[in-house]
């Protein structure tokens, strides 16, 4: 089976990542199309970008990058789970996009965002921009989760309603059909 990495790109103390990245975490494995392996970026704790090498060469020096690296190319899409900080993509994702390069290649990647009136969907701009460049498709489907605090209950679960249930299903199914088209380009890379 294919593997989805879901991948938490906030670290802030008191972040609504986690709820958000929890609850779509068990929807993917609900909708039955992939392997599901949560990433949270917290957890992976890598330092700013600190390999000597330029990522195209896979010279990496450090246990981190190398570990990074693995999880990575084990993965066959990608879900961001991302809020926006001042319009653009959180730091802490932009640095772990950058320290690879053909661990993301022609892997598919959606984005779970969510915010306050634009839902996170402005930093989602800017990331896509990012991973195409890293000949990552960027799903047009998508799941934007507007004014998220009234989403979430006391225990600090999120609460979907049908419109994330119902694009969280439309973001799979065609996650599942790019990485299908997809990967022959993977496996002859």
């Amino acid at each position: 089976m294919s593997r989805l990495a879901v991948i938490v790109a906030s670290t802030r103390p008191g972040r609504v990542a986690l709820p958000v990245a929890e609850w779509f975490v068990v929807a993917a494995e609900e909708h039955g199309g992939f392997e599901v392996d949560l990433v949270d970026l917290a957890e992976v704790d890598l330092p700013f970008l600190d390999e000597p090498h330029h990522p195209r060469l896979r010279q990496y020096t450090h246990q981190h990058t190398k570990d990074w690296s693995d999880r990575i190319a084990a993965a066959d899409a990608f879900v961001f789970v991302t809020p926006e900080y001042n319009f653009g993509t959180p730091a802490v994702l932009k640095n772990a996009l950058d320290y690879l390069s053909h661990e993301w290649a022609h892997k598919p990647a959606a984005f779970v965002s969510y915010g306050g009136v634009s839902a996170g969907t402005r930093g989602v701009q800017m990331t896509k921009q990012v991973v195409t460049t890293l000949k990552m498709p960027a799903l047009v489907e998508a799941v934007a989760i507007p004014f998220v605090a009234q989403f979430i209950d006391d225990e600090g679960r999120l609460q979907p309603n049908d419109t994330m249930t119902g694009a969280a299903k439309v973001m799979l199914d065609e996650l599942v059909r790019q990485e299908r088209a997809l990967r022959p380009l993977r496996e002859t890379a």
